[in-house]
């Protein structure tokens, strides 16, 4: 449960250790609520510039301050022309940074310069071929003709007069655009989603030709400067780190244990709803490949006691949560100089928690670790990977010489088999479960 997920501080003071922390080339996505928001960031981030996923209001001055190559707006379900509907300060198009704009994304671009969005004669979804008109970077090196995703019902009637056509599909005269004297583009369908042919060299020629990014952008180094960081956080004192076995601590507890050695102690709670051996294999893995201290803390008898006769799943959750936090803070007390929570969340996390105060501003949905240890615990929080994809913690993870064993470990809630059990909690019902469980997972 302290492996992975939280977007809130356990205690009145973070550390980030953000991945961004030194200088480096930034294309942000500005998210206009579409469910591809952070699909669009991986794809950059695939031509190894690093790739943040912001707010659609965000201001000119805001944007200006975080210095990007490039800016990226989102598509969204809204209508330009609704009452409502999402918009962009005007002058983030005067401060001469490439600009890309993604089905509503270009729609606001459109309207906003002076052009005219109007209801598509049929809402578009699917494959449709797209011609694109040749001699333009974005479109380098990609076939005259392609497939291309579309999703829409409105789209771009009249282009303001700066603006140009470079693509179109039989339906959508204007499926490609950019102007003539600025860095701006529209793209009416998705390069991010794989069902778009060449969408990912469409958004590499955006990023590295278009913008100028170097694709400087690696785990190696960021496992450098992260473990400088937490150096520099840590000094002497003592770092502690939930370990579930998952791949979020264990990468967490590779990466500090690289950068402080014997300054790390991490906690394993066995609540007695584990999958079948998985105490012996963490124990088993940990004290191959870490050179620091593991407190096994067997406390089966006292979450299965807490839930003797409790039916209810919702209550059950509630139960371990607090059973967990109990038993962690009582073995973390055991520990001497103790200052700082190792914890792994993930960009994921932050985005949808609404914990950055630059990124989308609702809360998608919550997670099932954040908030899960509360402040009196009175540790300062350690995130280092809060500004990684999960595909990224597993480089991460085999690049600090995990085995595979650990980094494609199969995902496990962490109220562990009481989720998959109906009515009261046992001992047997746990075993049957877990039995069917190994089974299931021999098999995948």
């Amino acid at each position: 449960m302290v492996g992975s997920g939280s977007a809130q501080s356990a205690s009145a003071a973070s550390h980030s250790s953000s991945a961004t922390a030194a200088p480096q080339e930034l294309v942000l996505v500005m998210d206009f609520g579409s469910q591809t928001a952070q699909l669009i960031a991986r794809r950059v981030r695939e031509q190894n510039v690093f790739c943040q996923v912001v707010r659609h209001d965000l201001t000119a001055q805001r944007i200006r301050e975080l210095n990007p190559k490039g800016i990226i707006l989102s598509g969204g379900p809204a209508s330009v022309y609704s009452a409502g509907a999402p918009t962009i300060d005007p002058a983030i198009y005067e401060l001469n940074v490439p600009i890309l704009g993604i089905c509503y994304g270009m729609q606001i671009t459109c309207q906003t310069l002076g052009g005219k969005i109007l209801p598509a004669d049929a809402r578009e979804f699917g494959r449709a071929p797209c011609s694109h008109v040749a001699g333009n970077p974005l479109f380098d090196g990609i076939p005259k003709t392609f497939n291309a995703w579309m999703s829409h019902g409105d789209q771009v009637e009249a282009l303001a007069g700066d603006f140009e056509t470079i693509a179109h599909t039989s339906t959508c005269p204007n499926a490609a655009v950019y102007h003539k004297s600025r860095m701006i583009y529209g793209l009416q369908f998705h390069p991010e989603v794989t069902h778009t042919q060449f969408g990912g060299h469409l958004l590499a020629n955006f990023v590295l030709k278009i913008c100028g990014c170097e694709g400087t952008w690696r785990i190696s180094s960021l496992i450098e400067q992260q473990m400088e960081r937490i150096r520099t956080i840590v000094g002497t004192d003592q770092v502690i780190c939930g370990l579930s076995g998952g791949v979020d601590s264990s990468v967490v507890a590779a990466l500090i244990s690289k950068a402080i050695g014997k300054q790390l102690s991490c906690i394993f709670v066995d609540n007695g709803m584990l999958r079948k051996d998985e105490r012996q294999q963490v124990e088993e893995q940990f004290s191959r490949h870490f050179k620091t201290d593991l407190h096994v803390v067997d406390a089966r008898a006292r979450f299965l006691g807490e839930l003797a006769g409790v039916s209810d799943p919702q209550r059950k959750r509630k139960i371990i949560g607090k059973v967990f936090i109990d038993v962690f803070r009582d073995e973390a007390r055991s520990i001497p100089n103790a200052k700082y929570l190792a914890q792994g969340t993930l960009y994921p996390d932050v985005i949808e928690s609404g914990a950055n105060p630059d990124g989308p501003a609702a809360t998608i949905k919550s997670h099932h670790n954040v908030g899960g240890l509360p402040a009196e615990l009175g540790f300062e929080l350690i995130e280092p990977l809060r500004d990684l994809f999960k595909d990224e913690v597993r480089r991460m993870g085999l690049e600090l010489g995990l085995p595979d064993v650990m980094v494609w470990r199969h995902p496990f809630p962490g109220p562990g088999l009481a989720v998959r059990c109906l009515g009261e909690v046992t001992e047997e019902r746990l075993r049957i479960i877990r039995d069917a469980d190994a089974i299931l997972i021999e098999e995948l």
